[in-house]
């Protein structure tokens, strides 16, 4: 396993990254057991976010807003065989429209199809603190 900086990950991580990958999303419930659902994940080492699209009244999101304003400690993973990268950082939640445009544009490029619209999207925004993996 090797530890990266997730603003400065080295060219095979970030090319993994840009894979068609389905990922996994990991929220803490209340009662502080882990939560795991399948999801899109876009990964943006420049402004150090990692991204996923989802509806106002998901499980993931009511997990991520009940940690409040701080954001809620959270990881998201890919895996293909022996090759696998971990994102972790602090979620937030946001509605603001170019924020959701932006998070659906990354996700339209990376996934090769556009979301159908969702009046109730939002995104979950990830601040990454760690990146670990062997990619």
């Amino acid at each position: 396993m090797a530890l990266l900086d997730p603003r400065s990950p080295d060219p095979g991580y970030l090319a993994f990254w840009r894979e068609y990958h389905l990922c996994t999303l990991t929220t803490p419930r209340r009662d502080g057991t882990p939560h795991v659902v399948p999801v899109g994940v876009t990964y943006d080492p420049a402004a150090g976010l990692a991204r996923v699209i989802t509806g106002r009244g998901s499980a993931k999101a009511a997990h991520v807003r009940a940690a409040g304003p701080t954001g809620a400690p959270v990881a998201v993973c890919q895996v293909e065989r022996g090759r696998w990268a971990t994102l972790e950082g602090l979620a937030t939640v946001s509605a603001d429209p170019a924020r959701i445009a932006d998070a659906v544009g990354r996700y339209a490029e990376r996934y090769g199809r556009v979301p159908a619209p969702n009046p109730e999207r939002i995104v979950i925004e990830i601040a990454l603190t760690r990146a670990m993996g062997n990619a």
